[in-house]
């Protein structure tokens, strides 16, 4: 049966009268999947239309939600917003997907996608599917699906429209089928979702991209940009990630060079950078999060034209985190010391029996997500050479992963490390005791620590700074000249 509700796919309405309808409540609109990126955006859609209902498989998510409070830490102004719209009425959860689907005219598709745990990843689609199953159960003429989720080009067009129509019986092109990728960080989910940036939208059919640029030229202060068609934005989102799991990579790259080339490659970089044709990131030891490690995959599995850069990209990335641990290990074989420390243990200069400090757990400073972690490599490596490992993060378990687990303010009186390893940096570093921490080995993966004032030693990826030795590619500098230990294959001519 209809519903008394207006459709923004089709129908008689004129756009003006469809804008009023969206945001006067008269569209109901349900958001699949309410975890760091789907709650902020259910609040915001609640925020601009009045009528949102929230579909969540965990229970106690919706239970939260319906209480008028966000589980989603770290977002400045997402609890007050969540309270608000759930207080007024425009904003409810539910686990029952397909009972919020037979009320909705609107559906937005905000769950993950994944990528299965084999040697060559593809993208595992079956939460989509999932979600896609409570959809087509309510699904009518006239009703608008979204799709925010990252997908691999192709997905609307290939998999979700015919699924959609299969599973609910209607005819193609009776619904309209988009495709509008979040552009939205961990932190600032709001602000993004509101118009941070253009927001990118394409339909399966011209009508369905119609429908969807209207909603979010609502909803976003910015501009929308209406793309050809749905694979064209499913593109551009991927794309994005890709390139800068590229550009990273070439950043690794270079910072092997620092040794033979005798210079700081991240000074190289950020004044390179200065010109506006030039946009080098920065290196590290490793790529986390749930986009860029998982966004080449996607367009991989989905051509069989050669992207070897991409490959290669994604290769070097990937073996970040076993590459520190490799320099780290380099520097502690290059100390040449064999003098106590104070704490009764003899300075290690292997990694074997090594007591190591790994400081940062999630894949970004301030942000309570550990997804591909460039720590959780770390750590690995770490244990396969018997170091013992420590874990320092204000935000995250160390435990979880491996790790034991110690705060800022017990360092001092911990045990005595014999290297440390900053992969993520967070603001409670700033107040490490390091003058008064037995002089180790310090792998500064990111940069950012100023302990020139102090018995450690310092080693970088892609230079030193003030003037200290810098151990890059497996090359130790030393007094009397430089040990190598053999160059890593991620960083030699060929990238093999």
């Amino acid at each position: 049966m209809s519903r008394a509700t207006t459709a923004l796919y089709g129908g008689p309405d004129t756009e003006a009268a469809k804008r009023r309808a969206l945001t006067n409540g008269s569209v109901p609109i349900a958001v699949y999947g309410l975890g760091k990126m789907g709650l902020p955006l259910a609040a915001v859609f609640a925020e601009g239309t009045g009528a949102v209902t929230g579909v969540d498989v965990d229970p106690a998510i919706v239970e939260s939600v319906n209480a008028g409070r966000s589980h989603v830490g770290g977002e400045p102004g997402l609890d007050d917003l969540v309270a608000e719209q759930v207080s007024r009425g425009r904003l409810r959860a539910t686990t029952d997907g397909a009972a919020a689907a037979s009320e909705a005219r609107v559906h937005v598709i905000i769950v993950p996608t994944l990528i299965t745990d084999d040697d060559e990843p593809e993208p595992d689609l079956s939460i989509i599917e999932a979600v896609l199953e409570d959809v087509a159960s309510g699904l009518e003429p006239g009703d608008l699906v979204i799709a925010e989720s990252t997908l691999p080009p192709g997905t609307c067009r290939d998999v979700i429209a015919p699924h959609l129509t299969a599973r609910s019986g209607l005819e193609s092109g009776s619904f309209g089928v988009a495709f509008c990728p979040e552009r939205t960080a961990s932190g600032t989910a709001l602000r993004d979702i509101r118009g941070q940036y253009p927001k990118v939208v394409g339909g399966v059919d011209e009508a369905s991209g119609r429908a969807a640029a209207l909603i979010y030229d609502e909803l976003s202060d910015n501009a929308v940009h209406l793309v050809s068609d749905a694979t064209t934005a499913e593109a551009v989102k991927v794309f994005e990630g890709v390139y800068r799991d590229v550009n990273i990579a070439l950043a690794n790259q270079l910072a092997g060079t620092a040794d033979d080339l005798g210079i700081s490659v991240r000074e190289a970089i950020e004044t390179a950078n200065h010109i506006p044709m030039c946009h080098l990131h920065d290196p590290g030891p490793g790529v986390g999060g749930h986009c860029i490690p998982y966004y080449p995959h996607f367009l991989l599995a989905q051509t069989e034209a050669p992207l070897s850069m991409v490959e290669l990209g994604r290769e070097v990335n990937r073996e970040m985190p076993a590459r520190a641990v490799a320099m780290l290990e380099a520097a502690l074989d290059g100390t040449g010391t064999d003098e106590s420390k104070s704490r009764g243990k003899e300075p290690a200069d292997s990694l074997e029996d090594a007591t190591v400090l790994v400081l940062g757990f999630t894949y970004r400073p301030g942000v309570e997500e550990t997804r591909a972690s460039p720590a959780i490599g770390v750590v690995e490596s770490l244990c396969e050479r018997d170091a013992e490992v420590w874990g320092c993060d204000p935000l995250v378990d160390p435990t979880d992963f491996g790790a034991r687990a110690i705060d800022v303010e017990d360092l001092a009186s911990g045990p005595a490390f014999d290297a440390a390893i900053l992969v993520t940096p967070q603001d409670a570093f700033e107040r490490i005791p390091w003058a008064d921490l037995e002089p180790m080995v310090v792998l500064d993966g990111r940069d950012v620590l100023s302990l020139s004032n102090t018995d450690h030693r310092v080693v970088t990826l892609g230079g030193a700074r003030d003037g200290r030795p810098t151990v890059v590619d497996g090359d130790v500098p030393t007094e009397t000249g430089t040990s190598t230990i053999g160059r890593p294959a991620a960083f030699d001519a060929t990238g093999r």
